[in-house]
């Protein structure tokens, strides 16, 4: 039971819902009286920009500075394309320049351990410089910075992630950085962006749906939490959001920030009840959405086995709908250190439906 999906736009990114989309859409657009829905983790947006082309009202969430950036382009952002395609010319004429990111992330063909190529890093550093500058309102900033993520996912040397960059240079990070417009919905004012934690988010407030993907953190007892931790993974893309030069660590240049967060969607721990508290935080957050239906995705590879993802969700309401989807997993994933353990067994995603109050 699949869909046609509407085409989305986003980065690499280890949580992508790029595949998952047809089978998200089919499954709402079965349910009858679906108007107003909740992306409460929408990371690179994918969901969100879905469901605004196929019409339905989207509150967008999520933590990250520069999700919230991706939220404001193809959600909030009001002006026609022909005011930011000027912008945007404008700024890929600019002359490159030294400055901070050529400074910490631009390398040469000597020091090739680095994201991005020295010219490109010089580009960044003019562009960013000169956003700021104009002085735009925030929806329309967002649409300039979310062209400039695309346009940097583009020319990069990583392996989608900023925790490790790759031995030699990748053959698309000798391109030239080149900002484009970005392929935004139809504009709507009834949409909604929000950075918040979840749980505020949900509180007094009521959607016909809610869709859930929260990080999965690792069923592998010999990973490293900090190996998991979206904040560790994406903090070149916080940094070019708030452009705030901050200080850095490690041989990947993370943001100081950037290190291990308390997440309980992430933990590997188990709570004083003998239960992850990643099951815990799960059980919390379907106890307090006020939505008729939940739609919920996860992995195979999350902490939670599904055996006990399910019983949770029976606990909140009728299972609609229990469907598991095969298929290789991403690049980051077949490429890391540790690989050994990856590759064990075919990647699952799991996209669970119920109704609450049923």
């Amino acid at each position: 039971m699949t869909v046609q999906t509407p085409p989305t736009e986003g980065i690499k990114y280890a949580g992508s819902k790029l595949k998952l989309l047809p089978m998200i859409l089919a499954r709402i657009r079965a349910l009858d009286g679906v108007k107003t829905v909740l992306d409460g983790f929408s990371g690179t947006t994918r969901v969100s920009q879905a469901l605004a082309q196929a019409g339905y009202q989207v509150t967008a969430n999520d933590v990250s500075p520069w999700s919230e950036v991706f939220a404001q382009c193809y959600l909030k952002a009001s002006q026609p394309d022909e005011f930011y395609e000027k912008i945007l010319a404008h700024l890929n004429a600019l002359p490159a320049k030294d400055g901070w990111f050529s400074a910490h992330y631009g390398g040469t063909e000597t020091d090739h351990k680095k994201p991005f190529r020295l010219k490109n890093m010089q580009k960044l550093d003019a562009v960013r410089e000169e956003i700021d500058r104009l002085n735009l309102a925030w929806p329309d900033k967002c649409v300039l910075l979310t062209s400039l993520i695309l346009a940097l996912d583009k020319v990069d040397s990583t392996l989608g992630h900023f925790t490790s960059y790759l031995a030699r240079w990748s053959a698309r990070s000798g391109g030239d950085l080149m900002l484009k417009m970005p392929a935004r919905p139809p504009y709507s004012p009834a949409h909604e962006v929000v950075r918040q934690d979840i749980f505020d988010v949900i509180k007094s407030r009521r959607w016909d749906l809610a869709y859930f993907d929260p990080p999965y953190g690792s069923n592998n007892d010999k990973m490293p939490s900090s190996r998991v931790r979206y904040n560790a993974y994406y903090h070149f893309w916080t940094t070019v959001i708030q452009n705030d030069r901050p200080p850095l660590f490690g041989a990947a240049a993370r943001r100081e920030d950037s290190h291990d967060k308390d997440n309980p969607f992430e933990s590997f721990r188990r709570g004083p009840n003998g239960r992850f508290e990643a099951l815990n935080a799960v059980d919390r957050l379907l106890a307090q959405t006020d939505a008729r239906y939940i739609l919920f995705s996860y992995s195979s590879g999350g902490r939670i086995p599904r055996e006990e993802l399910l019983d949770a969700l029976r606990a909140h309401g009728k299972l609609r709908a229990a469907d598991e989807i095969d298929y290789q997993k991403n690049v980051m994933a077949r490429l890391t250190s540790t690989d050994e353990w990856t590759r064990r067994g075919t990647n699952r995603e799991y996209l669970f439906l119920i109704e609450k109050g049923v």
